[in-house]
């Protein structure tokens, strides 16, 4: 099976595990400690919130401020628009910030939300019927 861990350099593990946790993602204790907690998404896609010294002494390199800079943006695709709302929202709750509106390409729904740190998430439906029946352009 081919899995991804998407390693994130956070401020503060446990704030960022809560956040994480409310958007659906669980914590897999077998990979976890004080300086790094696994959150799953999915047999997968695994997210390591290292903390910031933990991060940097793997990286060798110092850490951008995520807030001001974008170094990466993720993408999780959703099974309804409904999901995609109530995640959203939930991440809202628990201190994540959207910086705009639910972009909407009538085969595809998408809301962004940013984390504690800065790193940003977007959380998709497509609607396979309607994808399917649109004629897109590669070479545009």
């Amino acid at each position: 099976m081919k899995q991804i861990f998407i390693n994130l350099p956070v401020r503060d593990v446990q704030k960022s595990m809560n956040f994480y946790a409310q958007l659906g993602f669980s914590n897999k204790t077998l990979f976890s400690d004080d300086e790094q907690k696994c959150m799953v998404w999915s047999e997968q896609i695994y997210v390591m919130l290292m903390s910031n010294d933990l991060f940097q002494k793997y990286s060798k390199k110092s850490i951008p401020d995520i807030k001001q800079q974008v170094a990466a943006s993720f993408s999780l695709p959703v099974k309804s628009l409904n999901q995609v709302h109530e995640m959203i929202d939930a991440g809202l709750k628990a201190g994540g910030t959207e910086p705009f509106p639910m972009i909407d390409e009538g085969f595809m729904q998408v809301r962004k939300i940013v984390d504690l740190d800065g790193h940003t998430w977007d959380f998709m439906y497509l609607d396979m019927t309607k994808f399917e029946n649109q004629k897109i352009n590669l070479e545009d």
